[in-house]
Order: structure tokens, then sequence, then C-alpha cells
């Protein structure tokens, strides 16, 4: 981005900030690096400190429906001490480590519709102002690959994703939210399920998979969800026939959804138990936020690459600041207008 004259509560005539990123996506857990570029303004000033976050448009489900806003995820002081001269260019390189549930943005370079910033603080004798905001693009690990390039094979279709606000009960989950990457179900399972949706929770060992089928609503249903959970190890990604793995996995979801149905139906069990987190599946509830209308889509890989990955999204809902409204509004412009 082009430099960002800093005039709210460090006054007209105060440094500006440009913050840039070296080029290419990062997968999560990886490094994250760039310099942040300063102009001295019309007098000479100390900076305290230099900050980045990460920020993340974020779906909130509440009474009155849902609504969506920007979460800071992440902070990083990454410079500061020191006093920047009248008209003085300075730039501050950084390096810094993305958290490891950072959600996936693109997918065989595709957007997949989440929308991640990283914003840009500048502290100067004691008042701060949220300056340069710029893009983050994240790929997945290769293990995420993996298992997403097995769904397409094995006929599912990318939907859409997107970022709930919340926490997956009986998981290892860290962040305040978690990505659900929705898929019409492949024709095998058209029959059972409306839809898949596959949340990832990756961690330094490996990755936990919550797979979540919608159940079709029927005599016995009453429309509600169904889980399993599968951990696999980052080492895993090499040797493994993914198809046949991703399709057992499948299997005991669509089992445990009609277990799922017959408990509800039967008042029997307790529908909320939770898998071991060792290859075996369980089921648990998070809450019913989800469209039972069936989308039928092209394969994932199929409609990455013909670009039918990039979707709009919503607009910003009220959980955040104005300035911080009006910071990622205008950098990501076309966003809220396409919602």
């Amino acid at each position: 981005m082009v430099f960002k004259q800093l005039l709210g509560a460090l006054g007209v005539g105060g440094p500006s900030v440009d913050t840039v990123l070296d080029g290419g996506a990062v997968p999560p857990g990886g490094t994250l690096s760039g310099r942040v570029h300063l102009r001295g303004g019309s007098t000479a000033v100390d900076i305290e400190h230099i900050a980045l976050e990460l920020v993340a448009r974020v779906e909130t489900e509440h009474e009155e429906g849902e609504s969506e806003g920007f979460v800071a995820f992440e902070r990083f002081t990454v410079g500061g001490g020191f006093r920047l001269g009248e008209e003085e260019h300075r730039s501050v390189p950084f390096s810094v480590t993305l958290p490891w549930e950072t959600p996936v943005s693109e997918l065989y370079g595709q957007s997949l519709g989440i929308v991640l910033g990283v914003r840009t603080e500048l502290a100067v004798a004691g008042a701060r102002d949220k300056g340069d905001l710029d893009p983050l693009a994240v790929r997945p690990l290769p293990v995420q690959e993996a298992i997403l390039e097995a769904l397409g094979q094995l006929g599912f279709g990318f939907t859409s994703a997107d970022l709930e606000h919340g926490r997956i009960g009986g998981t290892g989950q860290q962040l305040p939210f978690y990505q659900e990457i929705e898929l019409s179900p492949a024709p095998q399972y058209a029959h059972a399920v409306s839809e898949i949706e596959v949340t990832f929770l990756a961690d330094p060992g490996g990755l936990e998979v919550v797979l979540e089928a919608d159940k079709r609503a029927g005599v016995f249903s009453g429309g509600d969800d169904a889980l399993t959970r599968f951990t696999v190890g980052h080492q895993d990604v090499h040797g493994r026939d993914w198809n046949a793995e991703v399709e057992s996995w499948i299997r005991q979801l669509v089992e445990h959804r009609a277990a799922y149905g017959s408990h509800a139906a039967y008042g029997h069990g307790d529908p909320y138990g939770h898998a071991d987190g060792y290859g075996h599946g369980g089921h648990h509830g998070h809450g019913d936020h989800h469209d039972e209308g069936h989308r039928s889509g092209p394969g994932i890989g199929t409609a990455a690459a013909a670009g039918a990955a990039g979707l709009a999204v919503g607009v910003v809902g009220g959980m955040v600041a104005a300035e911080v409204v009006d910071e990622i509004g205008d950098f990501f412009e076309g966003d809220e207008d396409e919602g």
C-alpha cells in the first residue's frame, strides 16, 4: 500500500506509515515477513512502538440473527524505542509466526472469500494510531490441501467458506473463531446429507479435522447436525491413501448422522458426546447455524481453477470501532458492496 498519513491521534503533520508484506501466501504456523516503512512528518517524534495486528472478518450469531465484524486474533510488537526525525525515512523489518489456527484464505491460488488483514499500529507520545492495513493471504498446510484434494476427487463440490465466532466443544481450539469450508455432497451421499462442512484446527503436532453434516429434515429429524472428529499428523501427508482415508471419514460421519437422528427422534442417549481425538469419530454440538438449502457445485479443484472459489462476503457488522471499520472498508473496497 501507499504511505498513510496519521492525522487522527497523532495530529496533522505527523508521521506516515506503509507496511509491505513479502510476496506470496503463507501457511498456518508459517513465517510472515516484510517491512514497515516510516516517513517523518513536520516535526521529530519518539516512536514508542510499532505493532502488527492480524484481523479477520467473522460471523457472529445472536438472538436477532447474524452479523459480521472484524476480530483481531494476534498481535506482535515489531519495533519502537527510537526517534523519527523530521521528514526522515526509516524501514523496520519484521518476521513473525502466524498462529497455527489461522484460517486458510486461498486454495490453488484462488480466494475462498475469507477476509484477513494485517493492521499496523504506531504509538507516538502515548497516542496510538491504526494506520496501514494490508491483505493477508494464507495457503493450506500440505495435509490440509491433501484432505481437500481428496474431497474434490471423491466428488464433493466447493460451496463457500466462512469464519464463525465461538468454539467447538471437545477440541483443542485456541482462537475465538473457527473456519468452516462448506461442500456440496458427492452424488453417492446426496440422499443422506445436504452439505458437508470441514473445519481444520492445526497445531505444531498435527491437525484436528472436524466434519459436520447437515441432515435432511424428515419425519424423525429436525434438521440437526452431526459431527465427527479425526486427528492426523503433519508427517502423514506422504505415503497415505487420502482418498480412501477421507472416504472412510465420510462414511463414519453419515453413520453417526443416522445414529444421531435416531437418538434425537426417540429420546435415547446424549447426542453431544465427544470423540477421543485420535482418529475415532464422535459427535457434539456447537450451535445451529446452517442453511438447509442444497447447493451443488463443481469439484474443489475444478471450482478453484475456474475462479469459482472467490465469493462475495457480507457487510461489516458492529463488532469493532468505527475507525477500524472505515480502515478495512477503505482497503477491502468492493467486499461490502457484494454482500
